[in-house]
């Protein structure tokens, strides 16, 4: 088969799976249902955007490409999917409306050229608005508080606050609007990564923040609720402050956001699909954690809510038939798919999630976030997480844990495994799979003494070339 004109990549930033599909949604993806291959089990390898989005575009593991919450930038000796699509013959934009794919954490790589929304949409939100976004993020409240307030060096950092407080979607497509049509007058396909942070806390209900309850004691929780969120306070004190009402309250924020998100979405991908010549996949990085296993926010858990994402693949149009995969796979090797869809199969040794999804094996990854140093010692580990058949299996601390796939929007707690127990040796059937597993988590262990053990993360950093 020919290569796609162009590659589209859309990724709507945070979307939990169950808000996607739950018992109050109708579909609000008429167009990509029809067209798409839906993978049904997908997982993220991380539970935040960093680690996320470098997975998917390495095609490696959070150990493997080092973006992590303690080593925060890809390995500079990797090959990036945006770099084999330049090889490839297109051109490469990214559209973003989150810090985290950019140049700071070197996920740039690759790019002709990185639009970053905040700098292109005028503010809409007030300033009252603008105070709440300042005071509620710790590093942004440190910065209110000294000389840089002073020094106007919060422009930058309230520029990108933008995208916290209003819609700016519309914005996004059409930038990428644009861009496709420089690429289709010069005779050259284009490869687009674009990134929507409507699904994304604090969750826009509206076309600027709001607060999505009525009463005036019931919104000021509702802004607490976010603030606990944003600033994962439980991981100071170990103490969960937002009500399981609020927490409720939170969940519809985003069920909210993706019913407002969705149609545009939707619209979006039919323009860029129907009768044409293009590859369009949409997806979340990753999910979200609205209070499950007693956690808030979506840095350091494996949880389903923060790692199971809605995929779909919409092949150029006529050319596939829709359908649905049950089998259980990683993002991360949308990377491999995509090149191999472009003819650069020789650059990945596995087989593509079309041709051969049981290949993909669906591990997750999480890392300790310090929390600007306040941390307590009781969340200091990193986990990884596989999925086999109905049960994923979690390892902390060289202890096993185990617990059923969230089904119906409940999460299962998980519950530690007998010490005897080696859950890759003895549920893993298949020996080669059964070998990667291994594999895996040695170098899991490795990496992580190295960062967490030693403490030492510029020795990690230099090893690693970052």
């Amino acid at each position: 088969m020919s290569k796609p004109k162009n590659v589209i990549l859309i990724v709507a930033d945070s979307l939990r799976y169950d808000s996607v599909y739950n018992e109050e949604a109708d579909n609000l993806l008429p167009y990509i249902s029809s067209k798409a291959v839906e993978f049904s089990q997908a997982r993220s390898s991380g539970c935040w955007t960093l680690p996320a989005t470098s997975s998917i575009f390495t095609g490696k593991l959070p150990h493997e490409h080092g973006a992590t919450s303690q080593t925060r930038s890809i390995d500079l000796g990797l090959p990036t999917l945006a770099e084999h699509m330049k090889e490839a013959g297109y051109h490469t934009h990214q559209v973003t409306a989150n810090v985290a794919t950019t140049h700071i954490f070197g996920l740039h790589r690759g790019f002709d050229s990185v639009k970053k929304i905040w700098e292109i949409v005028p503010a809409k939100f007030n300033k009252l608005q603008q105070f709440l976004v300042l005071v509620g993020k710790p590093r942004l409240r440190k910065k209110l508080l000294s000389k840089d307030a002073i020094m106007h060096d919060l422009s930058q950092d309230m520029r990108s606050s933008a995208t916290w407080l209003q819609h700016t979607h519309s914005d996004t497509f059409k930038v990428a609007r644009d861009l496709l049509k420089v690429g289709n007058e010069d005779g050259k396909g284009t490869f687009l990564f674009l990134n929507l942070m409507e699904s994304h806390f604090p969750y826009h209900v509206a076309p600027t923040f709001e607060t999505s309850v009525s009463g005036i004691r019931n919104k000021i929780r509702e802004v607490q609720a976010l603030f606990h969120t944003v600033n994962q306070t439980f991981l100071k004190d170990a103490k969960l402050h937002v009500k399981p009402d609020m927490l409720k309250t939170i969940r519809k924020r985003q069920r909210k956001s993706w019913e407002l998100l969705a149609p545009s979405i939707d619209a979006f991908v039919k323009e860029l699909h129907q009768d044409q010549d293009n590859l369009v996949v949409f997806l979340s990085d990753h999910g979200d954690n609205f209070g499950e296993d007693s956690w808030l926010y979506h840095f350091s858990n494996v949880t389903d809510a923060g790692t199971r994402v809605p995929l779909f693949w919409l092949a150029p149009d006529g050319t596939q038939k829709k359908g649905k995969v049950n089998t259980a796979i990683n993002s991360k090797d949308l990377y491999r798919s995509l090149l191999h869809a472009v003819g650069r199969a020789d650059r990945s040794t596995e087989p593509s999630l079309l041709d051969e999804p049981e290949a993909s094996i669906p591990v997750l990854q999480s890392y300790w976030y310090n929390n600007h140093g306040q941390t307590l010692e009781q969340f200091k580990y990193n986990q990884l997480c596989f999925v086999e058949g109905d049960t994923r299996y979690l390892y902390r601390k060289g202890v096993w844990y185990s617990a059923g796939v969230a089904k119906d929007g409940h999460e299962p707690l998980f519950e530690r495994m007998s010490s005897q127990t080696d859950p890759i040796e003895e549920v893993v059937q298949d020996a080669a799979r059964k070998r990667r597993l291994q594999k895996i988590v040695s170098e899991f262990d490795e990496f992580s003494t190295k960062v967490v053990g030693s403490g030492d993360i510029e020795h990690i950093l230099k090893e690693k070339k970052v």
